[in-house]
Parts: structure tokens; sequence; C-alpha cells
């Protein structure tokens, strides 16, 4: 569990690099779903909530993207380099080998 708690936090520090509110507010609620749970004694409730802390911890990872306001109607994109992925690109009908 201790393991998966620094995972969080430094997942959290990664993905919310540079925002302050964004990395504040992810740190409370990562501390607080623990403490608030951190006198489990059920096995399955205790694998259940490290199963989700898990799912949450990839979600960051893989599908949250920092995004900056540059003009009232513009937004920069700020992609982390585990983010980007080479585009496949999409055939209606698959070549035979």
């Amino acid at each position: 569990a201790l393991k998966l708690f620094k995972l969080l936090h430094r997942t959290r520090q990664e993905v919310f690099k540079n925002d302050t509110r964004a990395l504040e507010a992810a740190r409370r609620k990562i501390n607080e779903e623990f403490k608030n749970n951190q006198n489990e004694t059920s096995e399955e409730k205790i694998n259940e909530l490290l199963k989700i802390a898990s799912d949450v911890e990839v979600i960051l990872r893989t599908s949250v993207i920092q995004a900056v306001h540059t003009d009232s109607d513009k937004i920069l994109l700020l992609p982390r380099k585990d983010l980007l992925q080479d585009n496949t690109p999409y055939f209606d009908k698959p070549t035979k080998k």
C-alpha cells in the first residue's frame, strides 16, 4: 500500500507539473482516501481499494493532459512524452500477407 501511495504522489507531481492548484487538490485527495481506509482489515476490501488506486494511477499517467489558456479563445496543450504515441494508419481493407 505504501508503494502505491508513493507512486500516486510521483504520478501526481508529473501529471500536474507547474499547476499548484491541481497539485494540492490531488495531494489532498490521495492523502484523504488513504487515511479514510487506513484501518480497513478485510483483505478482500483492501485488495479492491488497491486495485482502484492502481487504476487511478494508470488513468492519470495515460489519459490526463495539461492545458493552458493562452488567449481568451485559445488553449495550449502540454502533452507529456509518455502520452505521445506513434499513429497507426487506419485501413478499411486490411492487406493480405
